[in-house]
């Protein structure tokens, strides 16, 4: 065989041999990985309320279903903004104009009985202490939907940092744990990545709409702040 050919053949075995002995070790180092998700949650007392309500009224024609709702959706905002509400606070998340029917004959015609208009607004409210009376007041003058009500906190930033935290001193745990249960040391943090935060709407408890009720009793309970990681530790050797 030419020298050359030999050369270039010996050239070629030897990358081949390098670059299986990498693939190895590579493997070998994938087989020393533990990988854990740590979890971290932080529970907040709300701040913040969105109240979603609004106003349904039926009449013989479409106009005079419009009229009747917008007269009282009127005085619904009018008595919201009396109530501390800035009109920013307050957006329409819904209007609809509908006929309705009687369905009930035997022969299943239907029979035209009017149209019903429908408008909802989404209400932030920053004071908590003026909630309850806020639904009742709008209820005395004109409010008949009620969407619900779900709570927040202005600022999460701080307790998402505090659920992380939290949440990297779990997965480490949990790493440990692993660890001392396969007989093998922990050793250093390889990568550390956030899985995605979120917050957990506290519900509502024993709310009721009624013009007699006087302030609607509202239970905010807690807002859950909450994250994972995903962690990936070596091995020590």
């Amino acid at each position: 065989m030419h020298p050359f050919v030999k050369s270039v053949f010996a050239a070629v075995a030897l990358g081949l041999a390098l670059t299986g002995a990498a693939v190895a070790q590579t493997a070998t180092m994938a087989d020393r990985l533990i990988t854990v998700t740590g979890e971290g949650s932080v529970a907040m007392t709300p701040d913040l309320a969105f109240v979603s309500l609004g106003v349904s009224k039926d009449a013989e024609t479409a106009n005079e279903a419009l009229t009747a709702m917008s007269l009282a959706m009127t005085n619904v905002m009018t008595r919201l903004e009396a109530a501390g509400i800035d009109k920013t606070d307050i957006q329409t998340s819904q209007l609809s104009l509908d006929p309705r029917y009687d369905s009930s004959s035997y022969d299943g015609s239907l029979k035209m009985l009017g149209f019903t208009a429908t408008t909802m607004v989404n209400v932030r409210v920053r004071d908590m202490a003026k909630l309850g009376g806020v639904l009742d007041a709008v209820v005395e003058d004109g409010a008949n939907r009620f969407g619900g009500v779900t709570f927040d906190v202005v600022d999460r930033n701080a307790a998402m940092d505090d659920a992380r935290r939290a949440a990297v001193a779990d997965g480490r745990s949990r790493a440990l744990l692993f660890a001392e249960a396969a007989g093998v040391m922990l050793g250093d943090l390889v990568t550390l990545s956030e899985n995605g935060g979120y917050y957990a709407p506290a519900p509502v408890m024993g709310a009721r709409m009624a013009a007699d009720a006087g302030s609607v009793p509202i239970a905010a309970g807690e807002v859950a702040i909450q994250t994972s990681v995903i962690m990936v530790y070596r091995i020590a050797e």
